[in-house]
């Protein structure tokens, strides 16, 4: 039977008091409760079907994802429904022999969940295999969360991204194609800022990234991540101040902020960009257009060439958009300025123009998708490998730089802090593609940041 300590433990996870008899039988390797194994009957008499209740959160919102991708219809296919049938028998033979003998009341019905065909939940089968219970639903997912996300005790890892205009932060169990994010926070902090005019970062820049950073330490550590990398890009090379940046960063962190080359952050976007592609589909042409500089990269399973360059869309925000809405004239400037650079980057990577598949990732890229999309909140799965056609980004294109930001910040789809930079963004989208004839974009929400939970590998 419990004790007052795992009553209390239990009540907390579930969000109310048990109301049954129970016992703690799974424990993390904290000694939190994972698995309790219930009375068969409700303080009250009720009946109760369910024996073993998966209770600790990490565990009960890994399962709910797994099901959210329709793996229990996978499952029911692959297991078949007789031996599914036989499950339930066993499940159900257990919890009643466990109904004090002088019972007359109501007594619980049907097999695992209260069900008697087929797959009610993962959670109450989750629960039972890690008890010891024979299974075969429970072993499924076993095989599945192995394949989907790594081995159950893969390490926890996290890595943040400070980029010219967002602060973004990624916890993952596992690493590659295989990997279970936990968190995935993108914030607008415009640590870039006024930073091409000035050559530093301003100290109110710094100021609200750090107070961004010191909310994603909350977050790495409440998922207990082992490893953390944290990276600067384009804003803090183009910063003769950045140190001042990354002292702060590192006393809220307990990690110093990396200053990474563009090559080296065309490397990383690319890894995470294509983990989770068909080489089959290669090679592929991975552009990243970030707030201070844009890469281009080339390869199939690994980086053939590549090349990052100082254009993006704070950037040229700052240096070309002065009027409200854009003139003609600004954004003519944004995209000839782009196509100019793109004849070096046709030059230095001539497998440029003939990548089988464009990858596009980055703020400005799925932004445009989201709005194409009409996304009234923000959805990862509806724009991660969206196929982007080239009409749409024009028309979207046409759309974000005729309006004024008033009517622009109504677009779904568009955060409100990126309502002004998205002028520039877009112009250089367009540009890249026209010069480039691309016809498709493949938005990825996969990039640099899964790139350097990668690499801690």
């Amino acid at each position: 039977m419990a004790d007052e300590a795992d009553i209390a433990a239990v009540a907390e996870l579930l969000g109310r008091a048990p109301q049954a008899h129970f016992d703690v039988v799974v424990r993390d390797d904290t000694g939190a409760p994972l698995v309790i194994r219930n009375a068969p009957l409700l303080f009250d008499g009720t009946p109760m079907p369910t024996r073993y209740w998966l209770v600790g959160d990490e565990e009960r919102a890994r399962i709910g994802r797994l099901e959210s991708t329709g793996a229990i219809d996978r499952a029911e296919a692959e297991i078949g429904e007789d031996v599914i049938a036989e499950a339930h028998d066993r499940y159900a033979a257990e919890r009643d022999a466990a109904i004090p003998a002088d019972h007359t009341g109501p007594r619980p019905s049907g097999g695992v969940g209260g069900t008697r065909r087929g797959i009610k939940c993962f959670h109450a089968h989750w629960a039972w295999h890690l008890a010891g219970g024979d299974d075969p639903v429970g072993r499924w997912i076993e095989a599945e969360l192995a394949r989907q996300g790594g081995p159950v005790d893969a390490p926890v890892l996290a890595a943040i991204d400070c980029g010219t205009n967002s602060t973004r932060l990624l916890v993952a169990r596992g690493t590659g194609a295989a990997k279970e994010p936990l968190a995935r926070v993108n914030t607008i902090t415009r640590l870039g800022r006024g930073v091409d005019a000035a050559g530093k970062l301003e100290p109110e820049a710094i100021a609200r990234t750090i107070e961004v950073l010191r909310d994603y330490r909350r977050i790495i550590d409440e998922h207990g991540a082992e490893r953390i990398r944290v990276t600067a890009t384009s804003a803090a090379r183009d910063a003769s101040n950045r140190d001042e940046f990354f002292d702060a960063a590192e006393q809220v962190l307990g990690v110093r902020p990396e200053l990474i080359t563009g090559e080296a952050e065309a490397e990383l976007s690319f890894r995470g960009a294509t983990a989770e592609l068909d080489p089959a589909d290669g090679p592929f042409l991975v552009v990243d257009i970030g707030g201070g500089s844009t890469e281009f990269i080339v390869g199939t399973e690994d980086v053939e060439g590549s090349m990052s360059i100082d254009i993006g869309c704070v950037r040229f925000f700052e240096q070309y958009v002065e009027s409200d809405p854009p003139a003609p004239e600004e954004l003519h400037a944004c995209i000839s300025v782009t196509e100019a650079w793109m004849e070096d980057v046709v030059r230095e990577l001539p497998q440029a123009r003939s990548a089988k598949t464009f990858v596009g990732l980055a703020g400005t890229i799925t932004t445009m998708a989201a709005v194409e999309l009409g996304l009234q909140e923000w959805d990862r799965d509806a724009i991660h490998h969206f196929r982007f056609e080239r009409a749409a980004i024009e028309d979207v294109f046409r759309t974000l730089v005729t309006e004024s930001l008033a009517d622009r910040m109504h677009n779904p789809g568009l955060e409100p802090d990126r309502a002004d930079v998205i002028v520039a963004g877009a112009c250089i989208l367009v540009a890249i593609i026209r010069w480039l004839g691309v016809e498709e974009c493949l938005v990825s929400e996969s990039d640099i940041l899964d790139g350097l939970v990668d690499s801690l590998a």
